[in-house]
């Protein structure tokens, strides 16, 4: 399970309102495929829409692969040009579908 706050996801994936979601959940499914977690970072609220929805399509692409997500969100201060903003942090695994089964 994901730890919040204590490892840091080596795939960091950044996430605007402009994003397009079925090419984030791309990136992100494809992360996942090669390591066990991911983070997508979103400021605002339309930012962190779009990595929502990019979330739940990752879970569609990896299915096939018998693999399903947990996600843990949590705020986070990012600084972007000298000023400290706040954050959604969306920490990403990826488990084997028969385990996310058993869990729920």
């Amino acid at each position: 399970m994901i730890e919040p706050q204590r490892t840091r996801a080596t795939g960091v994936l950044k996430v605007s309102a402009h994003s397009n979601p079925n090419s984030v959940a791309g990136a992100l499914a494809g992360v996942l495929r090669e390591i066990p977690a991911a983070e997508l970072q979103a400021i605002g609220a339309g930012a962190t829409n779009q990595a929502v929805k990019a979330i739940a399509i990752a879970r569609s692409y990896l299915h096939a692969s018998e693999l399903d997500l947990v996600c843990v969100p949590e705020f986070t201060e990012v600084e972007i040009e000298g000023s400290v903003r706040t954050a959604i942090r969306l920490l990403v695994q990826r488990l084997p579908l028969r385990q996310a089964a058993e869990s729920a």
